[in-house]
C-alpha cells in the first residue's frame, strides 16, 4: 500500500500544475485554461497518478492515450469533453503523444464556494466516477462551449477588479448549464440504442438458461462479450434501465430456473445445486432463501 501511495502525486493548486507541466506561473491562482498545443510534453513516467485539487473540464481533440478515472478508462472519441471533480484520482498513459488539439480548464473549489454554483455543481452528474463517457459535442455545440471558454480565458487576462471573479463564475455556471443540457441530450438520443442493448441482454441470458441438460451459468464478462460491451458499462445500463446491475439479473435468472426445476421434478436440493451451477447445496440455499424468503425444500412443498 505504501509503494502505490508513493506513485500518486498530488497536485493542490493551479500553479503546482503549471509547475509540474512546465507552464508559466497563472495569471490567477483560483483558475486557468492550458492550450494543449502549447504544452510541453512530459516524460516522467510511463504512467502517471495524480490526485488533482480542482476541477477540470476538457476538449480532446486528438487523445491517443489512456485516462483512468477511478477504476475505469475514460470513453474518449475525437471532438469530445472530459469532466474530473476535485480530488479524484486519474492515471495517465503517458507513453506517447497523448494530446496537442485541445484545451483543459481548471478551477479550485474556492473559486465557487461562495456563489450557488459551489452547492449546484455537486448535483451535476457529469462529474461522477460512475459517469465515465465523455461529452459527445456537434460542431455548433461545441462552437457555443468555445465562445464562453473565449470569454472567460479573456477576463482572466484582464485587469482584476472588484467584479472579476463575479464575472468569471457567472460564466462558468453558463458553461455548466449548456455541458448539462448536452450531457442530458446525448443519452435521449441513445435511448433506443439502450433499449435495444436491453432486449438483446434478455435474450443472451435466456438462451444460457434454457439448455436444460447442460446448464453453463454466464458471468458477467462472457454476457458483456456476447453483447459486445465493457463489464462495467453493462451493469451501469441495467442499473439505469431496471434498478439492478448483471450480478442481480444473472442471480434472478437462476432462482426463477431453481423454482422451475423444484415443481417439475423430483432431484434433491443437491442436485439441483450442482445442476445450476454451486459447488455446495448451502450456497444454492443461501441465495435462494436470500430471494425468495423461502428454503428451496419449503419452496418445493408449497406446491405439493
Amino acid at each position: 500500500m505504501k509503494n502505490k501511495a508513493q506513485n500518486i502525486k498530488k497536485i493542490g493548486s493551479v500553479k503546482e500544475l503549471h509547475s509540474f507541466m512546465g507552464l508559466p506561473s497563472p495569471l490567477n491562482p483560483l483558475i486557468t485554461i492550458i492550450d494543449h498545443s502549447e504544452t510541453p510534453h512530459n516524460n516522467k513516467s510511463n504512467e502517471q497518478k495524480l490526485l488533482l485539487d480542482f476541477y477540470n473540464i476538457s476538449i480532446k481533440r486528438s487523445f491517443r492515450g489512456k485516462l483512468k478515472y477511478g477504476k475505469n478508462h475514460y470513453d474518449f472519441d475525437d471532438g469530445t469533453m472530459s469532466f474530473i471533480a476535485p480530488n479524484q484520482i486519474i492515471s495517465v498513459d503517458s507513453k506517447e503523444d497523448i494530446n496537442k488539439d485541445g484545451w483543459s480548464l481548471l478551477f479550485h473549489p474556492n473559486l465557487i464556494r461562495k456563489y450557488a454554483l459551489g452547492k449546484v455543481i455537486k448535483n451535476l452528474g457529469f462529474f461522477s466516477y460512475s459517469v465515465n463517457e465523455a461529452l459527445h459535442l456537434s460542431k455548433l455545440e461545441e462552437d457555443t462551449i468555445e465562445i464562453i471558454v473565449q470569454n472567460i480565458q479573456k477576463e482572466i487576462a484582464s485587469r482584476l477588479d472588484n467584479f472579476s471573479q463575479d464575472v468569471i463564475v457567472s460564466n462558468l455556471d453558463l458553461l455548466l448549464s449548456y455541458c448539462n443540457r448536452f450531457y442530458n441530450r446525448q443519452f435521449i438520443t441513445r435511448k433506443m440504442a439502450t433499449n435495444d442493448l436491453l432486449t438483446k441482454f434478455e435474450a443472451v441470458l435466456e438462451k444460457y438458461f434454457s439448455n436444460n441438460s447442460n446448464l453453463i451459468l454466464p458471468t458477467v464478462e462472457q454476457l458483456a462479450i456476447d453483447l459486445n460491451v465493457s463489464p462495467s458499462y453493462l451493469s451501469d445500463m441495467l442499473r439505469s434501465l431496471t434498478g439492478q446491475n448483471t450480478q442481480q439479473h444473472i442471480h434472478d435468472k437462476l432462482i426463477e430456473k431453481a423454482k422451475e426445476i423444484l415443481i417439475t421434478t423430483n432431484f434433491t436440493i443437491s442436485e439441483i445445486a450442482y445442476q445450476l451451477g454451486f459447488g455446495y447445496s448451502q450456497s444454492f440455499s443461501k441465495l435462494f432463501k436470500s430471494k425468495t424468503n423461502l428454503t428451496p425444500m419449503e419452496y418445493r412443498q408449497g406446491f405439493n
